[in-house]
């Protein structure tokens, strides 16, 4: 099924395009509509939880004051889990596609439960099988990790009370830009900006772990360099509790260095002293 998602100029990030994160916005706006439009409406209210995303940026989205296209089909379906895939599209051209896992919830008993026969069929009827992405290798973003603070802000939040699963793409964002090993103020974005180069986001995985609530109190994104290559780097990261340790959730980034027009070009010095910094571990 396929569905239009009009698109607002906030949209666009600091390079003029619209931001990484936007997208998987664009993503869940799609599925509720598809959900809404059906037999399972339902399961909006207070009966399904984000498990994870998988999401391949594949060319730029700009501004038009026509919406984009989502392609929404549903993959594999299980006894609690089923699977959604996506393809966004601007003036006919694939700009994104993505996977997302789901399950039906009980937010008042706080645990997943099984699809009812009713739910699951409707959900099967649609299935097909979705092509899978390719593996960005298993890391742990391990003990020496660059480390930042972060503050739930009372809007993140959505209508089940706690931070909505697309915020998350916004908090491991402002604790990767802020991995510049030159300590001089500057985030990487800017000094990227100075030396006339832009950093892409290729493909970003999301894996759901437990709820963030909303707090006074600080969070944090613990964020480590997994792997350079020459023109590009993937970054893990975690967000953490540090009142108790625990990992609400695991993020990998796979972020392209290129030129004022979009050209792949090789990554600068700073990112080659950032990932001896701030190295992951191999799983």
């Amino acid at each position: 099924m396929r569905f239009a998602v009009p698109q607002r100029w906030v949209d666009l990030d600091a390079q003029g395009h619209v931001n990484n994160a936007v997208v998987a916005d664009y993503l869940q706006e799609a599925r509720v509509a598809w959900l809404l439009g059906g037999d399972n409406a339902h399961l909006l209210g207070t009966g399904t939880l984000v498990v994870s995303h998988q999401v391949e940026y594949l060319g730029p989205i700009g501004f038009s004051t026509a919406p984009v296209e989502v392609e929404v089909e549903v993959g594999t379906v299980g006894a609690s889990r089923f699977s959604v895939g996506y393809t966004v599209r601007q003036d006919g051209r694939d700009a994104a596609r993505a996977h997302s896992l789901l399950c039906a919830f009980d937010h008042s008993a706080g645990r997943p439960r099984r699809l009812t026969p009713q739910e699951r069929a409707w959900f099967a009827g649609q299935s097909r099988h979705l092509e899978p992405f390719r593996s960005l290798g298993r890391w742990h973003v391990g003990d020496r990790a660059h480390v930042e603070p972060l503050v739930v802000r009372w809007s993140d939040l959505d209508p089940y009370g706690h931070v909505n699963n697309v915020r998350l793409f916004d908090f491991v964002a402002e604790a990767r830009i802020r991995m510049n090993p030159a300590e001089d103020g500057t985030t990487r974005m800017q000094a990227a900006a100075a030396d006339g180069l832009l950093w892409m986001v290729a493909r970003q995985d999301v894996d759901y772990l437990a709820q963030v609530n909303h707090r006074l109190a600080p969070y944090r994104v613990r964020s480590a360099i997994a792997r350079l290559g020459r023109t590009s780097v993937t970054i893990v990261a975690q967000v953490e509790d540090p009142d108790d340790e625990r990992v609400l959730a695991r993020t990998r980034t796979v972020l392209v260095c290129g030129d004022a027009t979009g050209h792949p070009v090789p990554v600068p010095g700073s990112m080659h002293l950032a990932a001896a910094r701030w190295p992951a571990e191999p799983h």
